[in-house]
Formats: C-alpha cells, sequence, structure tokens
C-alpha cells in the first residue's frame, strides 16, 4: 500500500522540515511528459533521500491573468479537477504536494521572494527540476540563471529537462491535450494521456430525468471549463464494484430539457442497477459518439439515448471492458 501524500495549501510546512526534491508546474492532465517529469523527481528523491515534491498552483495563473484583465476567453480549459490532479500526482510517487494558491500576491512576489519564501524557507529544497523555459516571479522575471545562484547560496541544485516528444517527433503538451480533448479525438488524447481521460467525483442527486426515461444516471459535477468537447461518449465506470461497468455517457448542458444549467457528465450504466449516490466514482473516456444536441421533443430524445445505448453495447460487444 502505497503512503498518502501529504498535501499543503500554504507554505512553509508546519509539520515537518523534511529537504524536497521539487518540480514546479500546472501539471493540468499529468499527461506523459509531466509523467516524465515525476519519474526523474521520484528517481533523484530516493537516491538523495529526499521527499519527492511537486508545487501546482490553483487557479491556472492565466486563468487568474485572464479574469483580472476580464478577457474571460483566454482562461484555459480545464483539463483534470484538482481532486483528479491531486490523485495522479500522488500516483506517480509525490509524497508532498503544495497547492500554491495563485493571488495577487503571489503574482506581484519579486523572483528572489519566491525562491527565499517558497524554495527555501516553504519546503527546505535540496534538488530542483523545471522546465528550460522556466519563469517565475512579478512580471515573470525569474529565470533559470537566478535559480541557480541562489541554489549556490542557498544549498539547492538546479536541473532542467527539455520537452517531451511523442514517437512522431511532435512535443506532448497540455496545449496538444486540450485540443485532442477539444475535437473528441480520444484515441490521441490517450497516447498523450498514457490512458484514457478521466473524470471523478462524488455522485449527486440530479433531476431523476433520466430514470423516468428509463435510463437512469449517476451525475457528476464537472469543473467548467472542461476542456472536453460536449457530447456522448462510451465510458468504463470504476468505484462501484471490483470490477469496471460499461456505460454511456453525456457531458453537457442537457439542453433538451434546461437552456443554461450547469455542466454536468450523467453517465448511464448498461443492463444493471446501482445505488451510487453519494460514492466516489472514476469515468474513463474510451470513445466519442456524437455532439450533443437540443430535440424537438423527450420521444425524440428518448429514440436518441437507445441508439447510444446501442452503439454503446456494439463497442463493448467488440472491445470488451
Amino acid at each position: 500500500m502505497k503512503p498518502v501524500p501529504r498535501l499543503y495549501r500554504a507554505l512553509p510546512r508546519r509539520d515537518t522540515a523534511a529537504p524536497s526534491a521539487l518540480t514546479i508546474g500546472n501539471f493540468d492532465g499529468v499527461h506523459r511528459g509531466h509523467q516524465a517529469i515525476l519519474a526523474q523527481v521520484r528517481s533523484q528523491a530516493q537516491a538523495l533521500g529526499l521527499e519527492p515534491t511537486v508545487m501546482t498552483f490553483s487557479p491556472h495563473p492565466r486563468a487568474f491573468f485572464a479574469r483580472q484583465g476580464g478577457r474571460l476567453e483566454l482562461i484555459p480549459t480545464q483539463i483534470s479537477s484538482l481532486r483528479d490532479k491531486v490523485a495522479l500526482l500522488a500516483a506517480h510517487g509525490m509524497r508532498q504536494i503544495v497547492i500554491q494558491r495563485f493571488n495577487r500576491h503571489l503574482a506581484d512576489m519579486g523572483a528572489e521572494d519566491f525562491i527565499r519564501q517558497l524554495l527555501v524557507q516553504g519546503l527546505n529544497t535540496r534538488w530542483l527540476l523545471v522546465g528550460e523555459d522556466f519563469r517565475y516571479g512579478h512580471k515573470r522575471s525569474g529565470d533559470i540563471d537566478l535559480l541557480r545562484r541562489m541554489g549556490q547560496e542557498h544549498g539547492f541544485t538546479v536541473e532542467t529537462i527539455a520537452d517531451i516528444n511523442d514517437n512522431h517527433g511532435q512535443r506532448i503538451s497540455s496545449s496538444a491535450l486540450r485540443t485532442a480533448l477539444a475535437v473528441g479525438n480520444l484515441t490521441h488524447s490517450s497516447q498523450l494521456l498514457g490512458g484514457p481521460f478521466r473524470i471523478s467525483g462524488h455522485v449527486i442527486h440530479g433531476q431523476k430525468l433520466g430514470r423516468d426515461l428509463g435510463f437512469p444516471t449517476l451525475n457528476l459535477r464537472v469543473p467548467a471549463p472542461c476542456a472536453a468537447r460536449s457530447g456522448i461518449y462510451i465510458v468504463r465506470v470504476h468505484g462501484l464494484q471490483d470490477t469496471p461497468l460499461p456505460g454511456v455517457a453525456s457531458l453537457g448542458v442537457r439542453p433538451t430539457v434546461t437552456r443554461d444549467g450547469p455542466l454536468l457528465l450523467e453517465t448511464h450504466i448498461l443492463d444493471r442497477q446501482v445505488n451510487a449516490y453519494g460514492k466516489l466514482v472514476c469515468v474513463e473516456f474510451l470513445e466519442f459518439l456524437r455532439d450533443e444536441e437540443s430535440f424537438p421533443d423527450l420521444t425524440t430524445l428518448i429514440a436518441a439515448i437507445r441508439q447510444d445505448v446501442q452503439g454503446a453495447r456494439d463497442y463493448f460487444a467488440s472491445h470488451g471492458l
């Protein structure tokens, strides 16, 4: 059983002074490029007797500045919820996870203060891995050279890592992943992630419309703006039984029944009734079926759902779980 990581929402840590092997970034999606970084941190931490540590930010700095400037269209879509990001970082061996609040105070913090307060005093950093273009501090004034100079002064080593490319020589990035998800290309997103795109959360009560229509659903809230294309997907559901369950899911705002409802993931489990309210489930996206549509009446909606369910049955008959 893996040890439970320590989660910090403020620095310095109050419960330990253990030295850290650290990497810093947004890690949205925790794709294969991120995984290569985390593997290197994990390896060096083990070799040097340090705590493998990641610092990430909430909200995304680009989202913060977009809101500050009133340019909401510049907010990046979100690949992973904070819950999923933390779970993935932990799964890749991070023992300390810092969710650093990105606010005006952090945006205005000078580069040297960023290093002293967060890296040195906050985490007792002894080894640091960042991308070659890593910038930090007020107006992105800090660079790698400053990190290395202050590392010599405060006793930490700085390493950089180049971009990680896929088998076709293309950079693996959160931007590429967002593009794949935006067009429903789950084959490409799975290649970038090293596995299926997923959304997890606790099952909430809905309007029970699916049950009334004969297709009961498990409902999950989804952070907006979500990177995945709204529409109908074939999915696999974890967390309800020892083995995953086959399903078909709708990601969207249900335009047939509401005009401006919240973004929801509604999943119908094939061929079984499950009591799932309040349970933590993980929905893996396997194949995109069609876009979300607004139907003229419930009869037409039911016919479309039946066709979606049959599409999911055909998929699992061919591919299995």
